[in-house]
């Protein structure tokens, strides 16, 4: 009697190449591959958040630092260019005036600050491990949307204290605060690219805010400026259609953005645009320079 021949079962024949993965850099001018983005979006979510607890971990004051810096801003700009220099402020009371222009400026001046200077913080991650490299600037910027959120609770609770109901055309506000953060996600990712190669642009970031803000109608209206060509080229500022367009959206003033809103626009799209293009160029040299 022939003995019982145990049969193994046979292993499937898998190619040879079929769980290999090869990460190479690109040549020349590659693809904007924004669907990597989507793919680690949980990264791009603990990342933001990671920035968030940092900037307030071990702090006296804690979130109240996203009130407190607006706020007393406004308080400087209400003694030396209300009172003193008299500025007009559109027929509204010039502390709310300077305060509506200060919520959108100060989360947009954050996010190009913290941007800028996000991959050289992040170089130990940078150099271990492969993920899209556009998520670190993404999320240095998404961070600042909560302390966009105190101040702007701030700003509601001024305008019941001076009186100022907003109108319907509150509902522009959600298109003006995503043009600000267009904004300084295009500035950031060309100077976060940048800063990787050249590590004296961040020296250059403090000056090149602090002009950019008194380039922008914070601390006066750009009614003054009664030129209509002069407005329609003063637009190329895309935060000057943000702040005018906070002003008209909750205080109702005449200065209706129009126009201006239409080219910050345009220029905010071509910043973003041009940002990531300049940032992909890059990316490959990142891990190594960093």
């Amino acid at each position: 009697m022939k003995p019982a021949v145990e049969t193994l079962p046979q292993t499937p024949v898998v190619a040879k190449d079929a769980y290999h993965l090869r990460i190479q850099p690109t040549r020349g001018w590659s693809a904007l591959r924004l669907g990597e983005v989507w793919e680690y979006r949980e990264l791009l979510y603990f990342l933001t958040w990671r920035d968030i607890k940092v900037r307030y971990k071990q702090t006296v004051l804690g979130a109240a630092w996203a009130i407190l810096q607006p706020f007393f801003t406004m308080v400087v700009f209400s003694l030396f260019f209300g009172r003193l220099a008299d500025i007009p402020s559109d027929g509204v009371p010039y502390p709310i005036f300077s305060y509506t222009a200060l919520v959108p400026w100060t989360f947009f001046a954050y996010g190009l600050t913290q941007s800028s200077n996000s991959l050289v913080v992040s170089a130990n991650m940078i150099k271990k491990i492969y993920f899209p490299r556009l998520i670190v600037p993404v999320a240095s910027v998404l961070s600042g949307v909560v302390d966009f959120a105190l101040a702007f609770l701030v700003l509601l609770g001024m305008m019941l204290v001076f009186g100022v109901l907003p109108t319907a055309k509150i509902i522009l506000l959600p298109y003006l605060l995503l043009l600000a953060l267009i904004t300084s996600l295009g500035v950031g990712l060309w100077l976060s690219a940048l800063n990787v190669q050249f590590r004296d642009i961040r020296y250059t970031i403090p000056f090149l805010t602090q002009f950019w803000m008194f380039c922008t109608p914070i601390a006066y209206p750009s009614s003054l400026i009664q030129n209509d060509t002069l407005r329609l080229l003063y637009g190329i500022n895309p935060m000057t259609g943000v702040v005018e367009g906070f002003r008209w959206a909750l205080l109702n003033t005449d200065t209706a953005p129009g126009p201006m809103l239409v080219l910050s626009s345009v220029v905010a799209v071509l910043l973003l645009v041009s940002g990531i293009l300049v940032f992909r160029r890059l990316e490959k040299t990142f891990a190594d320079v960093v």
